[in-house]
């Protein structure tokens, strides 16, 4: 596999991370590798780490990160969890020297045509990725979408501003 230079994420224990080269073929997808109540900053290092190129500098060797937010319904523990998560991303990416940068679901998702509809986002990872449709085939892995897309969206759109 060749070397990553953008890393698109879907933050929180549902979410992913997906590994696009710099001609935007999608070289893996993973999901977020939970232990207990976070993601496992010592596994989701272990991937990065095996996508990392040391040799890519920015505006390229970027992590892209979906903004999120906790939710106004949302308990206490699970927004507190939501957190821990998206800082344990956060941690690894930026401690692995990738340039870590931030979009808003809102952003991303109208710049690649898509809705709050996360079928549609699988159906559109599918078309742009047909040799990697099993990683996008059940319901559960609009989280991979998702991931494959923000990093999509980083090298159509993101990189100008």
């Amino acid at each position: 596999m060749s070397a990553a230079a953008i890393i698109g994420v879907d933050p929180g224990k549902s979410g992913a991370i997906a590994a696009l080269d710099l001609a935007g073929r999608l070289l893996d997808v993973a999901d977020m590798p939970v232990v207990g109540p976070i993601i496992s900053a010592a596994l989701l290092d272990e991937i990065v780490h095996n996508w990392a190129d040391p040799f890519i500098l920015p505006p390229y060797g970027v992590a892209v990160i979906e903004d999120v937010h906790a939710m106004p319904k949302q308990g206490v523990s699970s927004s507190f969890s939501f957190g821990r998560s998206l800082g344990v991303a956060e941690g690894v990416l930026a401690g692995g020297g990738w340039s870590v940068r931030y979009v808003s679901p809102a952003k991303w998702k109208r710049a690649m045509g898509l809705t709050a509809d996360k079928g549609v986002s699988r159906r559109r990872a599918i078309e742009l990725w047909p040799d990697k449709a099993k990683a996008f085939a059940r319901v559960k892995d609009d989280g991979r979408a998702e991931a494959a897309l923000i990093a999509r969206w980083w090298l159509d759109n993101g990189s100008r501003g």
